[in-house]
């Protein structure tokens, strides 16, 4: 049965952004500022800046991505060593405390994709333009230095102002698939010369950092968040963003390059935000959903334990794995940003298996991330701290809720999304896993399409992680809702 109906999506993400409290548009005054700025790159290099232009600096990041936060440069180094510079676009430099524009993006916190438009932090001519790591042209940066020893240990390096160059601006998926042997070596890394085995030895390195963690008990978590596929205003399916060697290696190197950062603010003795996910309180929760795989995990948490529990699982069910990260996750607890002063003892990111961690590596998108390169470049000029630790506890405390709301910004469009491709699909049959069951509500996954929704009719019985047919019952797209009508069971 036909039952398509015209959606502006567009509009519903506008009403969900101001639904969790955003301000959607660029006030005039943001806008005239920004229009104002003309770059001094010629400025950049005094006696505490470098010039790093000739290093065959590179980025990797989303295809239709031009707000670029950050670049990579290794060297080998003696016995083993390699040396990792990471180079931060200099947001800071154009965005000065209490401007009209610094004023914007710390109500709204953080850039929010939504999949249908995204509502960027600060304007394109900054995020997008001058302030943006992009090919092409001179950028102010602040430089992160570390080395990973053969172990993947790190050893903290320094922080300095520099001015860098963009050589290849890289894709994720085709460097993902290239290291993996699934894809030829992409263009941009055959068109220059070098860039091959600068790759490769970043990917090496990286691959040395994810083994040291994932032995000091990082999570191997994967979540699927299917985001809308949109051509000419319509969606035309969910795409699933899947992990790659490409995104380990940012993650990687954003992980050492923050945690030298804690460093580098600590030897100081500046105040500053860390980054944490608390030692899950529910644990005994987490206890239980192992043992529903007949697995038995230590009573007091263990992030060994819990790492090799799910390791095995990904490996047994990669289909129903998503669904298990997503359990532990919420059984988790969501990550915080809270104060840490000179001396204290930090509380560290229990997913990622780091005792020192912050957010630091993409000023153009997140204001904790501006703030944090503040405080740097004190240390680096000698001055004193622009932020009061009564402001630090204040900003760690609203950043937090703003990043809550993006997801749930996020979260609303995904769902709106889905109702729009399956709107004319009423009455399609579907296979589907169950996510979800409880006296809240019982939810399911298609299998293709990826989308989510409710399971109306039927539901009686249904446990997590269950094999189902389901018919689509009614799509909401206004208010996100896809309702179904379970019809068989595959069995466990």
């Amino acid at each position: 049965m036909k039952n398509r109906r015209s959606v502006d999506l567009k509009a519903i993400s506008f009403f969900a952004m101001q639904k969790y409290g955003f301000k959607p548009e660029f006030p005039r005054a943001v806008l005239r500022e920004v229009d104002a700025i003309q770059p001094d790159i010629a400025k950049a290099i005094g006696k505490k800046g470098q010039d790093l232009r000739a290093l065959l600096w590179s980025s990797i990041d989303n295809f239709d991505s031009q707000d670029l936060d950050q670049m990579e440069y290794c060297e080998r180094g003696p016995e083993g060593e390699i040396h990792v510079r990471i180079a931060i676009a200099d947001v800071d430099h154009y965005v000065p405390k209490h401007s009209q524009a610094d004023q914007y993006a710390a109500y709204n916190g953080t850039s929010v994709y939504t999949g249908i438009v995204t509502y960027p932090m600060l304007p394109d001519r900054l995020s997008k333009g001058i302030s943006s790591l992009l090919p092409g042209q001179d950028c102010r940066a602040v430089i992160i230095e570390y080395t990973v020893l053969p172990d993947g240990s790190v050893r903290h390096g320094s922080l300095s102002r520099a001015i860098v160059a963009n050589k290849a601006k890289l894709i994720y998926e085709q460097v993902g698939d290239w290291l993996e042997g699934a894809a030829p070596m992409p263009q941009f890394i055959h068109d220059v010369e070098g860039l091959e085995a600068q790759v490769r030895l970043q990917h090496e390195a990286a691959l040395r950092l994810k083994k040291f963690r994932t032995a000091q008990g990082a999570l191997e978590l994967e979540t699927i968040e299917a985001e809308p596929l949109v051509e000419n205003g319509a969606v035309k399916d969910l795409v699933v963003q899947k992990k790659n060697m490409a995104r380990n290696l940012i993650e990687e190197f954003m992980v050492a390059a923050n945690g030298t950062t804690v460093a580098f603010l600590g030897n100081a003795g500046i105040p500053m935000i860390q980054r944490i996910v608390r030692i899950p309180k529910h644990w005994d929760g987490i206890v239980l959903a192992a043992a529903m795989y007949r697995e038995t995990l230590p009573n007091q948490p263990d992030a060994k334990a819990l790492t090799e529990f799910l390791s095995r699982q990904k490996e047994a069910d990669p289909i129903r794995f998503p669904d298990l990260s997503l359990t532990i996750v919420k059984l988790m607890g969501a990550g915080e940003y809270v104060p840490l002063d000179p001396g204290e003892q930090p509380l560290g990111h229990f997913a990622l298996a780091v005792t020192d961690y912050t957010h630091g590596t993409a000023p153009n998108r997140r204001y904790v991330d501006l703030i944090i390169q503040r405080l740097v470049k004190t240390v680096i000029d000698n001055v004193e701290s622009p932020y009061t630790t009564e402001e630090l506890v204040d900003q760690s405390a609203w950043l937090t809720e703003k990043e809550k709301g993006s997801k749930k910004v996020e979260r609303y469009m995904r769902k709106a999304a889905a109702a729009v491709l399956l709107q004319d699909r009423i009455g399609a049959s579907f296979e589907a896993l169950v996510t979800g069951a409880s006296e809240k509500g019982t939810y399911v996954r298609l299998i293709s399409p990826p989308a989510e929704g409710r399971v109306m009719q039927g539901q009686q019985g249904l446990h997590v992680g269950e094999k189902v047919r389901v018919t689509l019952l009614k799509t909401d797209p206004l208010n996100g809702f896809v309702d179904f009508a379970c019809t068989g069971r595959a069995g466990q």
